[in-house]
């Protein structure tokens, strides 16, 4: 973190011949258990990664917002005077709708500012990035401004910004973990009530494997789209208002009219929220072996149920399950949207390096793909340096 902080300020004063006066941080995420029911008012827990967005900035006395980023050539500059609204290219998107709402809910102007954007949290790998990226930029606008938001209120005008300026509609876990999360903390998010509750990830012989198998497959159904739907359909079908309200015999009940595919949708949701508050409770607990079983249960219910995996994830996962408790691993599993992205694994501190370079070797002999793996504790959320 300390490097990424000086490569942001050394980047801010090549790029812009000054000192920056603000430094802000978000980190990305990455979820233990919980997916795919976060739209059906079920529970997640995600924590906050090691790895995060860095912005320097400081005022230039305009009234023009000029970014550059590391990874991009050039510097964008965006009109913070007048209306804020989508351009080109893509990426300045994020900011610009951030910028947009920040300005709506804290009833402020925004003066013009340099900034310089650093990140070391993989993109494309199911971390939200993009969530990272719009906390850090509302928490640099808090330091250019002074205006101090709620935190709930500032995860939620960043997930407006994704919705409306990225066009991506996006769930309440992303930026939530990237906003509440804390050092030793997992991020328990009840999405029928929006409210998060941190639990205890303090035991440090315990350790998680984030890998990004480096592959992203597109299905010509529809994918999400068409899971989130089933959902819907499946719970119309029950005649229940929340997937909370639904139990195991209701959906064994309602099969035949649900049809398979339904029906399967159906199994998945109501067991993943069941054990995500069984793993909740394990841990609190210390039951390891419990929450191993949960984490590949859940694995097993993805691949299966809802269909979301992948060859490469599920390789993954049989990689890091055949070490078992003796080569250190507790469980494993998908995580993100599937068809591709990252896998989680927990496991025992002092073997995590033996763990993750079995992974990489013998992921790398079975696919021909160099994974992009590394191990993190959850961590602290979106804050000001």
């Amino acid at each position: 973190m300390n490097t990424l902080i000086e490569k942001a300020k050394d980047g801010f004063t090549s790029t812009f011949g000054k000192e920056p006066t603000v430094i802000a941080a978000a980190p990305g995420r990455v979820n233990l258990i919980g997916e795919h029911i976060d739209y059906c008012d079920g529970f997640v827990m995600p924590f906050a990664l090691e790895q995060n967005f860095v912005i320097a900035a400081a005022p230039n006395g305009t009234t023009t917002a000029r970014f550059g980023d590391a990874k991009v050539e050039g510097i964008i500059e965006i009109d913070v005077a007048g209306e804020i609204t989508e351009s080109t290219p893509k990426w300045s998107n994020y900011p610009r709708g951030v910028m947009h709402y920040f300005r709506e809910e804290a009833g402020c102007t925004i003066p013009g500012f340099d900034a310089y954007i650093i990140s070391n949290v993989p993109s494309g790998g199911g971390l939200s990035s993009s969530a990272a990226f719009e906390l850090s930029v509302a928490t640099m606008l808090e330091g250019i401004t002074g205006e101090k938001l709620n935190t709930k209120t500032k995860a939620l005008l960043c997930q407006k910004a994704e919705h409306v300026f990225a066009h991506c509609p996006c769930g309440i876990m992303d930026q939530f973990a990237s906003a509440f999360g804390e050092t030793d903390r997992l991020v328990m998010i009840d999405c029928q009530s929006g409210e998060p509750t941190l639990v205890p990830f303090e035991n440090p012989d315990l350790t998680v494997i984030v890998a990004n198998t480096c592959v992203e497959h597109e299905l010509s159904d529809g994918g999400y789209a068409s899971r989130r739907k089933a959902t819907e359909d499946g719970l119309k079908i029950i005649g229940k208002n929340s997937w909370r309200d639904v139990s195991m015999s209701d959906v064994d009940a309602a099969k035949d009219t649900m049809g398979d595919v339904v029906y399967r949708r159906g199994h998945h949701v109501v067991g993943e929220i069941q054990r995500t508050i069984d793993a909740a409770a394990a841990l609190k607990a210390n039951d390891f072996d419990t929450l191993g079983s949960l984490m590949y249960a859940s694995h097993a219910s993805l691949r299966d149920d809802f269909e979301v995996s992948c060859e490469e994830l599920d390789i993954m996962v049989d990689i890091a399950r055949s070490m078992g408790k003796e080569g250190g691993v507790i469980g494993a599993r998908m995580t993100g949207g599937g068809f591709g992205g990252s896998t989680v694994t927990l496991c025992e501190s002092d073997k995590a390096d033996d763990i993750v370079a079995a992974m990489t070797e013998q992921y790398k002999e079975q696919t021909g793909i160099d994974p992009e793996i590394f191990t993190s504790r959850p961590s602290k959320g979106a804050r000001l340096i």
